[in-house]
């Protein structure tokens, strides 16, 4: 037989033994911090901490440089997704992304 033949042949058993109470199933629970918000101030420190200009910061978010620039002058404020990716810059680890390649000169 296949690897996937036997694959799913396994996992049917384990379901099998599980829905019996044979066998106790595997549970992952996921715990998510609250989004942290910053102020336009912050968000200004964390992106020159970070060595970024305001269009390579807006890059990584990306949006748009005008709407870094509305958000470090307060006009406007960052969203749940753009407070998560700034937060990961604020803790320093902007290049542990996948999307983001180092190139060394």
């Amino acid at each position: 037989m296949s690897i996937l033949f036997d694959d799913l042949k396994t996992g049917l058993e384990e379901a099998i033994e599980i829905e019996k109470g044979k066998k106790t199933g595997k549970r992952t629970t996921f715990i998510f911090e609250p989004v942290k918000k910053y102020t336009n101030t912050e968000i200004k420190a964390i992106r020159n901490k970070a060595g970024m200009t305001q269009a390579a910061f807006a890059s990584y978010l990306g949006v748009s440089q005008k709407t870094v620039e509305a958000w470090e002058l307060g006009r406007t404020h960052p969203t749940g997704p753009a407070f998560r990716l700034i937060n990961i810059v604020d803790e320093g680890k902007e290049k542990e992304l996948s999307f983001i390649k180092i190139m060394q000169n």
